[in-house]
């Protein structure tokens, strides 16, 4: 077997194994922080951000540049020589050719600008800012990726429970049938209980759905192909401890964080702003020549150097109040960017005491309708085993089973609200890339 042949057989091995292996939640978390195409548009906005930063500083660099420029006069202007200078007549003279050419190189270089200062300063906080867009994207895919999980881990326990429901009924159904083929029972009493299965079956083909758009879901937060089967672990999620007295700091925020980066960046803007009103001052170098002549070939073969170098002052005098307005409107963005951060503030704490409340509750929840599916399942042994020793009847039997049913589906609904208050609170508690990392 040649060299080739072997090579594509491990190829195809090793992905075969690789499709069959079983994902867990930090595994989907770690797959999705690398494939999901958000982080290539935050990752786009830093580099962007950075290239804003050079451009900024670009303008307080030296500036080159290199200017030609030639002339064909169709008609000569003519300059007047007042009488009396080289004659009694006033004589007409023509100061340049038919052809003239000129060729400069030119350096500025601001000396002292204070609007692009305040600029400058900008950058880093518009670096941060491209950084937290980033960060607050990986934050994201964490929650969703996580979301996406639960609901497989849910979906996943309501078609056990389902399971169980189903061999139930079949089993009482296989009992029902013997009485009805023995003239015991009546056939209405096997349909009641066949109704119940037909039902539990549709709920399971439901439930059987429900988990592959889950799947779905889940793979499209991944970045992960949809044509690969993804094998997730059956296993419950990891559930860290809840501490009830977790110090809460809006700084963890990434929203917040942002908020308050708008803040500073629309202080600048006003500092800039008023800047404008400042004299600014720069200082050139220029070199060039020029070139005259009755031909084309002439202008470039006689050149005639000059050089200059100089400072230029300029002072902002009258706008007709232009800048006063600019001021005026940057002034009334920051001061509603530092309401919006307050109120924020308060709302980030609002909204993690109430996922505490939340989670608290939900786990108390959840250990509640636990007991009661297993209060539910033990009553329903011991009807099931009374209705085949004929002391209770099938009614009795088919209430019993309905309430198992709705204490499962409690269950279910309280289990889903449990693990999404706990990714909640990491969420509010600006701590989802800790719960990453816990994992």
């Amino acid at each position: 077997m040649s060299k080739k042949i072997i090579t594509l057989l491990l190829i195809a091995v090793s992905c075969q194994l690789y499709a069959q292996e079983t994902w867990q939640l930090r595994q989907c978390i770690e797959y999705g922080l690398e494939h999901n195409r958000n982080n290539a548009i935050y990752a786009n906005q830093k580099r962007a951000a950075d290239a804003r930063a050079r451009e900024a500083l670009a303008d307080y660099l030296p500036r080159i540049s290199l200017t030609s420029t030639l002339d064909n006069n169709l008609k000569l202007q003519q300059t007047v020589i007042p009488a009396g200078i080289f004659g009694d007549q006033d004589l007409r003279v023509s100061l340049t050719k038919k052809f003239a050419s000129n060729a400069t190189a030119q350096v500025d270089q601001v000396l002292y600008d204070q609007a692009l200062l305040t600029g400058l300063r900008a950058n880093k906080y518009n670096r941060q800012q491209a950084a937290l867009n980033l960060q607050q994207s990986r934050e994201a895919i964490i929650y969703n990726i996580t979301a996406a999980y639960l609901d497989i881990f849910v979906y996943r326990q309501q078609l056990e429970l389902l399971h169980y429901n189903l061999e139930t009924y079949q089993g009482q159904i296989n009992v029902l049938q013997l009485q009805v083929d023995k003239g015991v029972t009546l056939q209405k009493d096997l349909d009641k209980v066949q109704v119940d299965y037909n039902n539990t079956r549709s709920q399971q083909r439901v439930a059987q759905s429900n988990l592959e758009l889950a799947h779905n879901e889940l793979k499209f937060e991944m970045g992960y192909p949809f044509d690969t089967p993804l094998k997730v672990d059956t296993a419950a999620p990891a559930n860290p401890a809840i501490e009830k007295d977790v110090a809460f700091s809006p700084e963890a925020r990434i929203d917040y964080r942002l908020a308050a980066l708008d803040v500073r960046l629309k202080e600048l803007q006003q500092k800039s702003i008023r800047a404008g009103a400042l004299p600014t001052l720069s200082a050139y170098a220029r070199y060039g020549a020029v070139g005259f002549g009755d031909h084309l070939d002439q202008a470039y073969r006689d050149l005639n150097p000059f050089s200059a170098v100089g400072l230029k002052l300029t002072i902002p005098l009258l706008d007709f109040y232009r800048r006063n307005a600019r001021y005026r409107q940057a002034e009334v963005e920051r001061l509603n960017a530092e309401e919006n951060l307050t109120l924020s503030e308060g709302r980030y704490r609002m909204e993690f005491d109430n996922a505490q409340a939340k989670l608290l509750q939900a786990q108390s929840n959840v250990e509640n309708d636990q007991r009661n599916v297993t209060l539910a399942q033990s009553v329903l042994t011991v009807t099931d085993l009374q209705f085949k020793k004929g002391t209770t009847d099938l009614t009795d039997w088919l209430t019993t089973q309905n309430a198992l049913k709705q204490s499962q589906n409690s269950y279910l609904s309280s289990l889903y609200t449990y693990y999404l208050a706990r990714i909640d609170l990491e969420k509010a508690a600006g701590t989802l890339q800790n719960f990453y990392n816990s994992l």
